[in-house]
């Protein structure tokens, strides 16, 4: 299935974005990040009926921003990720879905204005505590989906040459292929990885890496890619084409492919979607 992101319309409820969309080329929708709809389930039923829906990250959009992060030391951060999460789990049985994703922890606790940005600068907590956390979060969740026949898929974080200089250091997990293995070598079956393709192009510039490398080392573990492209300095979430870096690397035989284009022009994305059609076949 080729599901559209609604990350790029952060203005309006994943209702008013399905709507947009409806127009017969698009049929799954990857519910994200948008404005909080106070008729939760109301508006996934209606959406259901017209697209295959899969929940992604911050999804359900809590009515009060917070940070989504399973390798915090704050106690609340985590104890409100969790929860979170568990509901997306929960909701994603309850509509037929069969994964929920999310991204890799943080080695800090940033705003919710900052995702996305340049990250104001400030102590990080050791990394082999921050894997330690998000590993364990991790298990936990796998645990509470399998008891409802769902699977977790982490996404890889994106680490821009600004974030990297601002900390002279790597402030995020899960960015390059050494940390990715120690974390699958720890988690349940029940989780795969997701690969954001334009994650991988940035992080791999900013850290001198070979992302083609990458998708290889991890080929048998991905379970789903998004897909969209920039410049290589900052996620930018531009189209793709046929001649696009990853497309004659990534796997086409999936059951999960997301689109993370962000305009608000619906032909494009429409485009868009029908070029992915085309290059998995």
């Amino acid at each position: 299935m080729i599901y559209m992101s609604t990350g790029g319309f952060h203005e309006k409820t994943f209702l008013e974005t399905s709507k947009l969309l409806n127009n017969g080329t698009i049929r799954g929708l990857e519910l994200s990040a948008g404005r909080y709809s106070s008729s939760l389930n109301d508006d996934l039923s209606e959406v259901s009926k017209n697209f295959s829906i899969a929940l992604h990250n911050y999804f359900p959009v809590p009515k009060e921003p917070f940070v989504f992060n399973l390798a915090s030391c704050d106690k609340a951060i985590i104890s409100k990720s969790l929860s979170h999460a568990k509901q997306a789990i929960d909701l994603t049985a309850e509509y037929g879905s069969k994964y929920y994703s999310f991204h890799a922890g943080y080695l800090l606790d940033p705003a919710a204005s900052e995702l996305g940005r340049s990250i104001n600068k400030r102590r990080l907590i050791e990394r082999a505590t921050g894997l330690d956390n998000f590993v364990s979060n991790v298990v936990f969740l796998a645990n509470y989906a399998e008891s409802r026949g769902v699977e977790l898929l982490i996404e890889n974080n994106v680490l821009s040459q600004a974030n990297y200089s601002q900390f002279n250091t790597n402030p995020l997990l899960m960015v390059d292929s050494e940390e990715t293995e120690m974390v699958f070598d720890c988690v349940p079956n029940n989780v795969g990885l997701l690969i954001d393709v334009a994650h991988l192009k940035v992080s791999a510039n900013t850290l001198g890496f070979d992302p083609i490398n990458y998708l290889d080392r991890f080929n048998k573990i991905t379970k789903a890619y998004h897909i969209s492209d920039n410049n290589g300095l900052e996620d930018s979430n531009e189209v793709f084409t046929e001649r696009s870096w990853f497309v004659q690397h990534i796997r086409k035989d999936l059951e999960y492919y997301s689109l993370e284009v962000y305009t608000s022009d619906v032909a494009v994305l429409e485009s868009q979607y029908r070029l992915l059609s085309g290059v998995l076949r």
